[in-house]
């Protein structure tokens, strides 16, 4: 790319229209129009970003904030080079044209193309994804939202019985199990628990494969004495779990279909690649992309302790660190890399706020399996505490340590073998 026809553009995108600023390489205004967001005007805008410029799409570098969306889609389907900024940092390069904290769309197009053009090292290249990571990414995600619905529903249902029927929560930890909301749908409240025949709570227990407790076990625990309440409230309360039963049996029906499109398409992703084509390395074409997607699928799903949400959200929210086998990112990313603060004879070491979420918390669950069926994870989890960290800060190096195997393994391209580490500890 030659640096002189280069272009610097800034998108602020919104809900109704987007704001573009474009500059050439020596940073002099070109042109700044708006655009609504519909097909014609995203048309209009990739037009007259080459019209203006005179150059071709390929000359264009455009700054924005959104990693992800139809504009996002729309540029680089058109060719153009497009780069992705965290809004903190922006709102730091801002203080470039103001000190006063002013603030509107174009200062914000602006804002982006010139420190594009100058500090283009703090803004990440966007690429199209791979469309098994697109979709794996949407039902991971739902997969989340739906887990936290389904626990938000179980907590009133919680409640509800604790105000009137607390028998029905001794019987499972679990009040949103499908054979305890069969249950108290046969059997809401502790009269009709009195009067209700063993056969039936029999036949409840084997429609829902249930061993751990029979039915005399059943009968026995909500026949305890019943608590007091005021007229109405056990009627009331019933007609409150019963509209939030309707609702977790739908939830319930949601996460087990997610999870099998999960399953799905992680099963497509970890097939190998045909036989006799070459496997292929970052910046490659799209078909040898897709072929080192499957290869890294198979390969993180071979570590011990992940399992299909972790790994999805690991390939889909960390791809770009991943297809650069970028360690450094990963810690980051992940929060398990420290962040020092030094000043003069003053140096503390805390815990990193500023990262993803859901990659946080899929490490810190991906360590804490680990731990339980990985003999190294497990010692050097042991280790740590021994020596004073508390449970987190110790999952967090397990974490640190997988993801650095992660790393080597991805760019050996060798699935995780145990029995070759537990050779390896022997030797």
């Amino acid at each position: 790319m030659n640096e002189k026809n280069s272009f610097y553009a800034g998108v602020d995108w919104a809900s109704q229209k987007h704001d573009v600023w474009l500059t050439d390489s020596a940073g002099k205004r070109l042109g700044f129009r708006n655009f609504p967001h519909s097909g014609e005007g995203l048309s209009a805008m990739c037009k007259w970003l080459v019209e203006v410029s005179g150059g071709e799409p390929g000359d264009i570098q455009i700054a924005i904030e959104v990693p992800h969306g139809p504009i996002v889609e729309t540029l680089l389907e058109r060719g153009f080079h497009v780069y992705a900024i965290n809004p903190k940092q922006l709102d730091r390069f801002r203080d470039r044209f103001t000190l006063a904290g002013a603030k509107d769309d174009s200062r914000d197009a602006e804002t982006m193309a010139s420190s594009l053009r100058t500090d283009m090292r703090a803004f990440r290249k966007l690429a199209l994804a791979d469309p098994n990571i697109i979709e794996l990414r949407e039902y991971s995600r739902m997969a989340e939202e739906l887990t936290a619905e389904k626990i938000r529903l179980s907590n009133r249902i919680h409640a509800h019985l604790w105000r009137y029927y607390p028998q029905m929560i001794e019987l499972a930890d679990d009040v949103f199990d499908n054979w305890v909301l069969d249950l108290w749908s046969k059997i809401p409240t502790p009269q009709k628990a009195a009067r209700v025949h063993e056969k039936t709570v029999a036949g409840i227990l084997k429609s829902n494969r249930i061993r751990r407790i029979d039915a005399a076990g059943v009968l026995a625990i909500l026949r305890k004495e019943p608590l007091i309440v005021a007229p109405g409230t056990t009627r009331a309360a019933t007609a409150h779990i019963s509209n939030l039963i309707d609702r977790m049996r739908l939830v319930n029906r949601q996460i087990k279909k997610t999870h099998k499109e999960l399953d799905r398409i992680e099963t497509v992703l970890c097939e190998p690649p045909a036989s006799g084509e070459k496997e292929s390395e970052p910046g490659q074409t799209s078909g040898q992309e897709e072929k080192q997607v499957q290869r890294d699928a198979a390969i993180l799903h071979s570590l011990p302790g992940i399992g299909r949400i972790n790994l999805a959200t690991l390939l889909t929210e960390a791809s770009d660190a991943l297809q650069n086998r970028d360690y450094h990112a990963l810690r980051c990313l992940s929060g398990v890399a420290p962040v020092t603060k030094r000043s003069g004879k003053r140096c503390i070491v805390v815990r990193r706020s500023a990262c993803h979420p859901r990659i946080r918390n899929a490490v810190y669950h991906w360590a804490r399996i680990a731990i339980q069926h990985d003999d190294r994870a497990r010692a050097r989890y042991d280790a740590l505490r021994a020596k004073g960290h508390n449970h987190a800060r110790a999952l967090r190096s397990v974490g640190d340590r997988l993801l650095k195997m992660a790393c080597s393994m991805l760019k050996n391209g060798t699935l995780y073998n145990p029995l070759q580490e537990a050779h390896k500890k022997a030797c």
